[in-house]
């Protein structure tokens, strides 16, 4: 006798469906980092490790920053899917996509600009900085690439095509790592061989992305496109939609940035100690966002069709998966410190002093799954101004202060409670919002005022 499910929880198989694609393609930019830095690590000179992790604060801020364009286009995507508004959804997708095309062109033009005031405002030993430099230069032809990805990966999410969201991803993984076998191992190019083998996988992935487009035959929906293409209402919704979750990524990234930073002050070996948890940490905190942007897709889709009662046991569940995930990562760390990071370098005065930080991972992965389930929670009601109100709090009181004191007594363990100082001012602020008037109980019934982001008021 087949088992069935209660009805508030019959989204589980389509959950579990697209969580797993959703997942695979968000880890596209921790894995690229990760396969470059392990290859790097085990060069006899450990300045190209401690270069690629320097240089990528400013892929951070490039590619990270500029995720806000998937999670937009997941957010749009899926309302228009979930209304049955097919040219909505091409409308949302093309939108997206100029604005990508723009951005990375423009990142290509302004690459050198870009590298000089980056590297200027960054720390680290000349030929540390020299490595950085390198690794940029090679990875930053992959802009536009990357950035076109971002939308078409989103637009399929929301749209619940997972089929082409695996196999773009696979494409882009996997020639990350026989590209970067070529041009490290075999050409000796090192740090610029890391960053140019990146750039290239985003382009092979990019085809594959294009030729699922086609086969949707978007076109056919192009007279009814056109006119709305001028909708200036419509375009100034999507807009806040972007500008508001574009200040979650920067505050987001500044804070790992200036962590960074920070650590490259106390020394080459800090900066790569630091760097190799952050390794660790990031793949945990995208697979974790992996799972909240299905979340946040499922919420537009239910929001859309006044399914209120299934967004609570959603965000349930989201939640208590993504803190198991999170402590399956520090507690692997922390049990096998050294099978973990030998795979990453071989360098034993890096790892013999790892395991005096690794403990750090352990709450921070924690509080930080909690915290990504909130904002997916916000961003799939389109409640960005909330998100962005949590964000400038998070860094002005949960980082900055303690940052700042770490930074004046030079020590490490300060720094990393400061990123947890971020993660618990975040997560505290979101859950008060959620008490204050933004539980589903309480928006089920003021659908209408939901139409326009941030025009909910609180419940008395």
């Amino acid at each position: 006798m087949a088992l069935s499910l209660p009805p508030s929880y019959s989204f589980l198989p389509r959950f579990a469906r697209l969580a797993s694609i959703s997942v695979l393609s968000n880890l596209m930019v921790p894995l690229a980092g990760l396969v470059d830095t392990a290859f790097l690590g085990h060069l006899e000179d450990i300045r190209y490790l401690a270069g690629v992790i320097l240089g990528s604060i400013l892929f951070d801020y490039l590619y990270r920053v500029l995720k806000f364009l998937r999670t937009s286009s997941t957010a749009l995507t899926a309302q228009a899917s979930g209304a049955g508004d097919q040219a909505g959804v091409c409308l949302a997708g093309i939108r997206s996509a100029l604005v990508a095309l723009g951005i990375g062109l423009g990142i290509l033009i302004l690459q050198i600009p870009i590298a000089q005031g980056g590297f200027f405002l960054l720390s680290g030993a000349p030929t540390v900085e020299a490595s950085g430099s390198d690794y940029f230069f090679g990875r930053v032809w992959g802009a536009p690439a990357v950035l076109l990805n971002f939308v078409i990966i989103g637009w399929f999410l929301g749209q619940e095509r997972n089929g082409w969201v695996f196999w773009l991803s696979l494409m882009g993984n996997f020639s990350n790592v026989g590209l970067d076998y070529l041009m490290i191992n075999r050409w000796g190019w090192a740090s610029y061989g890391a960053g140019l083998a990146t750039a290239l996988s985003q382009y092979l992935a990019l085809g594959v992305g294009l030729v699922g487009i086609a086969a949707l035959k978007p076109w056919r929906y192009w007279p009814e496109i056109r006119p709305q293409l001028q909708d200036w209402g419509a375009l100034r919704e999507a807009v806040i939609l972007k500008s508001n979750i574009l200040v979650r990524f920067i505050l987001l990234i500044s804070v790992f940035a200036i962590f960074t930073n920070l650590s490259s002050l106390f020394g080459t070996e800090v900066l790569a100690q630091n760097g190799l948890l952050l390794q660790i940490a990031f793949l945990s905190q995208f697979t974790v966002q992996g799972l909240g942007m299905t979340m946040q897709a499922m919420i537009g889709n239910l929001k859309s069709k006044g399914e209120w009662s299934q967004i609570p046991p959603l965000l349930g569940v989201s939640i208590c998966i993504t803190l198991a995930i999170a402590l399956g990562f520090a507690l692997v760390t922390l049990l096998l410190p050294q099978q973990v990071f030998g795979l990453l370098t071989n360098h034993q005065e890096i790892n013999q002093n790892l395991s005096d930080y690794s403990f750090w991972l352990l709450p921070l992965l924690e509080i930080t799954a909690f915290a990504f389930m909130m904002e997916g929670y916000f961003i799939g009601l389109k409640q960005v101004e909330i998100l962005r109100n949590a964000v400038l709090w998070a860094f002005g009181a949960g980082f900055l202060p303690l940052a700042a004191l770490a930074w004046r007594l030079h020590n490490n363990h300060l720094l990393w409670f400061s990123l947890i100082g971020y993660m618990t001012a975040l997560a505290g602020y979101l859950v008060w919002r959620w008490f204050q008037g933004y539980s589903p109980q309480r928006l089920g019934a003021l659908e209408p005022a939901l139409e326009t982001p941030g025009a909910v008021r609180e419940s008395p």
